[in-house]
C-alpha cells in the first residue's frame, strides 16, 4: 500500500470511532507524507491541529496505522500549508463581490450587500459535543442550500456560536455560488425594517425585495414575538423563499416552541425544517477554543493558564473569549505571563458572575430592593401597577435564569396559579422588544444578582 491508501484506511478507521463533525474538524486537511522505516509523518495545516492530534488522537492514530501496516511503531506530526485534503470537503473561502464593499465594524469586515461579518467561517469554529449537530446541519446547509435543511432554526444561550454559525452558512453559500443572493440581518433589524416601510408605504417594495433573496438569514428571531403585523409579513416572505427551495435560517435563544406570542401557523414553519440546539461547552471544548483564539491572534499562553480560562468561564464563550483578551492584555502591558495567582485574581469577577449559583429567594430579593419594596408587599394580592409589574418582572426572571416551571414559580410568589405566571413572562418578553426602560430595569437587577 501506498501513503496515500495506507491514511485513507486510517482514515476509514477513525471515522468509526469518532463524531463526523470532529472528525471533520479535524483530520479533513491531515495528510500521510513520510514513511521512514517503523516511523511515519503525518502533516497538518496548521499548529492548532498538529498539537490536538498529537495530544488528544494520537493513540487512536497509532492503532489505526499499525492495523494497516505492522511496520509502523512511531508517528511523528508537522505543519505544512500546501498538505492536499484527503477528506473531500471544500473549505469556505470568503470572496467579495465587486460591488459590496466591505465596512470594518468593532474590527470585523463586514459585507455592506450580504450583512455577513466576513471573518465567520465553518474553518474557524470550534466542533464539540455541545454544538456538533447545529455545526454539521448548518455546514450541509452551505453545500446545499434550500434542499439539504430548511428551514433551519438554531437555538441556544448567550454567547454560544449561533450568530457565527448563521454567518458562516451564509459566508459558505457566497463562495461556492457566488451569484445568489444571501441577506443576514437580525429580527430587531427585520422588524424595524417592516415598521418604516409601512409608515412610508414601502411595504411591498420590502417585500419584494426579500423574496428574490436566495437565502435569508434572521438572528434572535424570539424578538419578533408580539410584533404581529412583522410575523404577517415574515410569514408570507417565508412562504415566497421556501416554495422555491431558498434557504432560510433562524437563530434563536429558544426553541420555536417556547417563543411566546408568536403565530402558530408561523411557529410551525420554524419547526419545519431541521431545528438543532447549542449547549453549553465542555471543559475539552472550552480549551479548544482557547487554543484556537491563542493561534490566530500569536498570543503563546502555557497549559495550565489556558486550563484555568476554561475552568473559570463555563458558560459563555463570549465570556471565555473576553477573559482570554484580559490575560492577553495583561501579557502586553507586563511583558511576561501572569502568574496562576495573578490569573485567577484577573478572572476573579468574571468567574464568580459565571458560576454563582442563586436561588429563588437571592433572585426575589434583588427584584424587591431594587423597586424599593419588602418581599411582603409583593406578594400581596394587589393589582396595584406598582406591585404588578415588579411581581411579573420577578416571574420573568426566575423562569428566564434559574429555568424554573411556571408551578414552581407561581408557588415562589404566593400561590400565583402557573397560567399568571405564563401570562406575566409573556408579557415581558414582549414589553422587552420595544421598552428600553423595562429592558434597563431588568439589566440592573441582573447586575445587582450577580454584584456580589
Amino acid at each position: 500500500m501506498d501513503l496515500k491508501d495506507i491514511w485513507q484506511s486510517v482514515l476509514n478507521d477513525i471515522e468509526l470511532n469518532i463524531s463526523r463533525a470532529s472528525f471533520i474538524t479535524w483530520f479533513k486537511n491531515s495528510s500521510l507524507i513520510k514513511k521512514d522505516g517503523s516511523t511515519v509523518v503525518v502533516a497538518c495545516h496548521n499548529s492548532f491541529t498538529k498539537e490536538w492530534l498529537e495530544n488528544k488522537y494520537h493513540k487512536l492514530i497509532l492503532k489505526s496505522l499499525r492495523n494497516t501496516n505492522t511496520e509502523i511503531k512511531a508517528v511523528e506530526y508537522i505543519v505544512r500549508v500546501d498538505v492536499k485534503p484527503q477528506i473531500k470537503n471544500t473549505p469556505t473561502k470568503i470572496t467579495i463581490s465587486p460591488e459590496s464593499i466591505p465596512l470594518e465594524l468593532g474590527g470585523y469586515a463586514v459585507d455592506k450587500e450580504t450583512g455577513l461579518n466576513l471573518k465567520y467561517s465553518f474553518e474557524n469554529f470550534v466542533v464539540g459535543s455541545n454544538n456538533e449537530v447545529a455545526y454539521a446541519a448548518a455546514q450541509a446547509s452551505g453545500e446545499n442550500p434550500g434542499t439539504a435543511y430548511n428551514p433551519l432554526f438554531v437555538y441556544g444561550g448567550v454567547g454560544l456560536g449561533k450568530t457565527h454559525l448563521l454567518h458562516a452558512l451564509g459566508n459558505a453559500i457566497k463562495n461556492r455560488f457566488p451569484k445568489k443572493k444571501i441577506k443576514y440581518t437580525t429580527a430587531e433589524k427585520f422588524l424595524s425594517d417592516i415598521v418604516s416601510s409601512l409608515r412610508t408605504k414601502t411595504i411591498a417594495e420590502l417585500k419584494d425585495k426579500f423574496k428574490n433573496l436566495d437565502a435569508l438569514l434572521i438572528d434572535d428571531i424570539q424578538f419578533i414575538a408580539g410584533a404581529e403585523k412583522t410575523q404577517q409579513e415574515l410569514f408570507h416572505i417565508f412562504n415566497a423563499l421556501y416554495s422555491h427551495n431558498k434557504q432560510i435560517a433562524f437563530a434563536s435563544d429558544r426553541p420555536p416552541k417556547a417563543i411566546a406570542s408568536i403565530e402558530e401557523r408561523l411557529r410551525s414553519r420554524f419547526e419545519g425544517g431541521m431545528t438543532a440546539d447549542i449547549g453549553l461547552p465542555d471543559l475539552e471544548t472550552r480549551i479548544a477554543i482557547l487554543k484556537a483564539k491563542a493561534q490566530r491572534e500569536n498570543t503563546l499562553l502555557n497549559e495550565k493558564i489556558i486550563e484555568t480560562i476554561a475552568k473559570q468561564v463555563q458558560k459563555n464563550i463570549r465570556e471565555l473569549e473576553g477573559a482570554f483578551n484580559r490575560i492577553s492584555a495583561y501579557i502586553k502591558v507586563k511583558g511576561k505571563e501572569p502568574t496562576q495567582k495573578e490569573v485567577e485574581s484577573l478572572l476573579s469577577d468574571i468567574s464568580r458572575s459565571s458560576t454563582k449559583t442563586m436561588t429563588p429567594k437571592q433572585l426575589l430579593k434583588a427584584v424587591v430592593d431594587f423597586y424599593d419594596l419588602t418581599e411582603e408587599t409583593i406578594l400581596k394580592k394587589s393589582r396595584s401597577q406598582e406591585l404588578v409589574r415588579p411581581r411579573q418582572v420577578a416571574m420573568y426572571l426566575m423562569r428566564e435564569t434559574l429555568k424554573m416551571s411556571f408551578p414552581n414559580i407561581g408557588e415562589k410568589l404566593g400561590g400565583k396559579d402557573h397560567t399568571t405566571v405564563i401570562h406575566a413572562c409573556e408579557k415581558i418578553e414582549k414589553e422587552l422588544v420595544f421598552d428600553t426602560q423595562l429592558a434597563q430595569e431588568i439589566n440592573s437587577i441582573k447586575e445587582k444578582i450577580f454584584a456580589e
